[in-house]
């Protein structure tokens, strides 16, 4: 495992970049790196973390993909980012990922999903949509990533 200089969470071996924060994490042997960006100052509502015990409200829960099996992304605001950009609130590392992949939406009938016009697209269900109102249970993919939208999040 590989701990985060910036937010101490514990990443997986084949990680570049903080899978919680962005930063991008020490790898041995690249001396010549062609460019070096910092990690952008992200506030906490911005950082995909971990709901403590008891939370409930609606949720996203990593399914597969990535080495981060189990982990809840509570929905606590009105709009969501997902992308392979670190400075998405939902930082998916992933080649397959767009930068600007999707987000979710919160409106007074509940939660959408909506792709950003993304190279390989965002799929409900394993349907290939542009936009769609989320129901309990329904599995969202984005590149290597299955989520599953729970409107009560799992302890």
């Amino acid at each position: 495992m590989i701990e985060c200089p910036t937010c101490s969470f514990e990443n997986s071996e084949d990680s570049n970049y903080c899978r919680r924060c962005g930063t991008k994490l020490a790898t041995a042997g690249l001396e010549d790196s062609t460019v070096s960006y910092p990690a952008p100052e992200l506030d906490q509502k911005q950082i995909a973390r971990r709901p403590s015990a008891g939370a409930a409200g609606p949720a996203l829960q990593i399914r597969s993909g990535g080495g981060r099996e189990g982990e809840l992304v509570v929905l606590e605001t009105d709009v969501l980012t997902i992308g392979r950009n670190p400075d998405n609130h939902l930082f998916l590392d992933d080649v397959t990922v767009s930068r600007r992949h999707a987000r979710i939406l919160r409106d007074g009938r509940g939660y959408l999903i909506e792709d950003l016009r993304s190279l390989n697209g965002t799929y409900v269900n394993r349907r290939r949509i542009e936009r769609h109102r989320l129901r309990d249970g329904d599995e969202l993919q984005i590149g290597k990533y299955k989520l599953v939208f729970l409107t009560k999040a799992e302890s």
